[in-house]
C-alpha cells in the first residue's frame, strides 16, 4: 500500500492509545476512517480530530463474536469495500497465573485473538473477491517471548503471531498483505486497564510507560511501515533488544526475565 490517499481503513480500539493515534495518523494522509470500540462518546471525539477526513463510527463490543457478522455488513454498507483492516483491539494483563481464574484467562482470548481472526474472516472474502487489501494486526513483544504477569496476554499475543504469519502465506497468491506489529512500551493507558485475576482493572501506570515513546509516534512508524508492506514491525525503545536476546541468547534472556519481581 504505497499510497493510502483515498483508502478505506477499518480501525478497531480506535477510541484511545494506539488506535486513536493510528486513526489521527491516517486522517493525515487522507483516508477515509471506520472505528470502531466499544466506547461511542470517546469514538465521535476521536473522528472530530480527524476532521476533515472521513470518518465512521461503529461502536462495538468486539468480545462478542457473535455480532461480528452484522458489524462487518454495516462496515461494507458504510464505505464498500475495506482496503486495510487495522486489528489493535485489545486489553493487558496483571495477574498470577496461579491466582487468576480460567475465566479470565477466556476473557483475554476473546478480545485478544478471537476477535481478531473472526474479523479477520468476515473481511478477507471482500478482499479476496478484489485481490486487493492488507490485514495489520497489534501484537506486542510479549507474542515473541514470556513475561511475568502476563501469562494469558502473552499468550493470546503468540496467538496472533502464529495466526497471522501462517495467514500471510495464505493469502499470498490473493495479493493480499498482512503486517504483524509488536510494540514494547508505549505510552498509553493499557496497564491502567490491565485485568487483574479477578477481572477488574489494574488502575496503575506501569513505571516503565511513563518514559516510554509515544502513541502518536509508534503511530507514524505504523503507517510508515504500512506504506512499505512491511511484514514484521517491532516498535519500541531499549525493551526491543529483549526480543533478540530471546532468540540468540536465551541463557541471558532467562537470566534477565527472572530477576523481574513476579508480584
Amino acid at each position: 500500500m504505497k499510497s493510502i490517499k483515498h483508502k478505506t481503513i477499518w480501525i478497531t480500539g480506535a477510541s484511545s492509545g494506539i488506535g486513536r493515534a493510528l486513526a489521527i495518523a491516517f486522517s493525515k494522509e487522507n483516508a477515509q476512517l471506520i472505528l470502531t470500540s466499544r466506547n461511542e462518546k470517546k469514538l465521535n471525539e476521536v473522528a472530530e480530530l480527524c476532521k476533515p477526513a472521513k470518518c465512521f463510527v461503529l461502536p462495538a463490543d468486539l468480545s462478542e463474536t457473535i455480532e461480528l457478522s452484522q458489524l462487518v455488513k454495516k462496515a461494507m454498507d458504510c464505505t464498500g469495500q475495506i482496503d486495510l483492516l487495522m486489528n489493535n483491539a485489545g486489553r493487558s494483563q496483571r495477574s498470577l497465573a496461579k491466582e487468576t481464574d480460567i475465566r479470565i484467562d477466556r476473557q483475554l482470548f476473546e478480545l485478544n485473538f478471537f476477535s481478531a481472526i473472526e474479523l479477520t474472516k468476515l473481511v478477507m472474502p471482500h478482499m479476496i473477491k478484489r485481490k486487493e487489501g492488507h490485514i495489520a494486526v497489534i501484537s506486542s513483544i510479549s507474542g515473541k517471548f514470556g513475561f511475568p504477569l502476563r501469562t494469558a496476554y502473552a499468550a493470546t499475543k503468540h496467538a496472533l503471531q502464529g495466526f497471522f504469519e501462517s495467514l500471510r502465506t495464505e493469502l499470498k497468491a490473493d495479493n493480499i498483505k498482512v503486517s504483524i506489529i509488536s510494540p514494547g512500551r508505549i505510552k498509553t493507558n493499557i496497564s491502567l486497564h490491565a485485568l487483574t485475576k479477578d477481572g477488574t482493572s489494574h488502575g496503575e501506570m506501569d513505571p516503565g510507560q511513563e518514559n516510554a515513546i509515544s502513541a502518536e509516534k509508534c503511530a507514524r512508524k505504523i503507517v510508515s511501515g504500512i506504506k512499505k508492506n512491511k511484514k514484521e514491525m517491532l516498535i519500541g525503545g531499549k525493551e526491543i533488544l529483549l526480543v533478540y536476546i530471546h532468540r540468540f541468547l536465551p541463557f541471558l534472556y532467562h537470566r534477565i526475565v527472572n530477576k523481574i519481581s513476579a508480584k
